[in-house]
């Protein structure tokens, strides 16, 4: 049985460059080239629903890169304000259970609103820190 190695050298062989890939990698996110997170405009914000055992609506907008590239992302959380034409960043990381959707946007970056009355996991949903929020109090001035 060949290592990863080998089989990543093997499939490597055989990959020729393209229009859309100019260096082919194995790469969970080709549509990024390698770099963390990239810009585009919202086409089409839609709903999807998703695979066999799960039922829900879930958002996604269809978006066109800064690198002439096209891509559809989910938007994660609840309630947003996202439109046609609006500005938004897009990283790495799949919905499971949404086929051809391998990309999230990212919340309160550009355009894209950060969710409200969001305390827990706040850097993921793009909230600032309340005023007067501390998870850690001085114990001089507990009561």
């Amino acid at each position: 049985m060949a290592t990863c190695k080998q089989s990543a050298l093997r499939k490597r062989k055989f990959r020729k460059p393209g229009l859309k890939y100019k260096n082919p990698v194995m790469s969970r996110t080709p549509i990024l080239k390698r770099s963390p997170q990239v810009k585009g405009i919202v086409t089409r914000v839609v709903t999807m629903s998703p695979k066999k055992p799960n039922s829900a609506i879930r958002h996604v907008a269809k978006i066109n890169l800064n690198n002439t590239l096209r891509l559809t992302a989910r938007l994660p959380g609840k309630g947003y304000l996202c439109t046609k034409y609006n500005r938004i960043l897009v990283h790495g990381g799949r919905a499971n259970d949404l086929p051809g959707v391998g990309y999230t946007a990212i919340r309160g970056v550009y355009d894209f609103s950060p969710m409200v009355g969001k305390i827990k996991r706040r850097s993921v949903y793009g909230v600032s820190r309340p005023s007067g929020f501390s998870r850690h109090i001085r114990r001089s001035l507990r009561r």
